[in-house]
């Protein structure tokens, strides 16, 4: 799984500029300290991002080995690259949101009142 290439196309160019220093000191690692780690260089300590993920696949789908096209992968595992992206700027995840079935079975309205519901636990101060 990834994302479109016109979004990458958008964050290469965020990130390309942000590494000036406004969303990371390089890479995190030091010369004159090894210890460092790869990807510890972000600025955006504590600040969180959420991630809303759409999905033609049913929600049984996932997170289940007998299932084979995922082979009990979750929606976290297939967007494993996006989340090492934020996590390189300092970023922290929030519960990802997910709409499921959406082409066969879809469940707009229910989708978005978890949606909500969703926004409303993760980011009380955003009404």
């Amino acid at each position: 799984m990834g994302v479109s290439w016109s979004f990458k196309r958008y964050l290469d160019h965020v990130y390309s500029a942000g590494m000036d220093g406004r969303l990371c000191s390089g890479d995190g690692r030091t010369r004159s300290d090894p210890s460092k780690q790869y990807g510890s260089g972000g600025k955006l300590t504590g600040k969180k991002y959420l991630m809303s993920l759409t999905f033609n696949a049913p929600r049984e789908s996932f997170g289940d080995p007998a299932q084979t096209f995922f082979e009990g992968k979750t929606p976290d595992d297939l967007f494993w690259p996006m989340h090492l992206n934020f996590r390189f700027f300092g970023l922290e995840p929030l519960e990802t949101f997910a709409c499921y079935d959406v082409m066969k079975n879809a469940q707009i309205e229910q989708d978005f009142e978890r949606f909500d519901a969703h926004l409303k636990k993760h980011l009380p101060t955003a009404e």
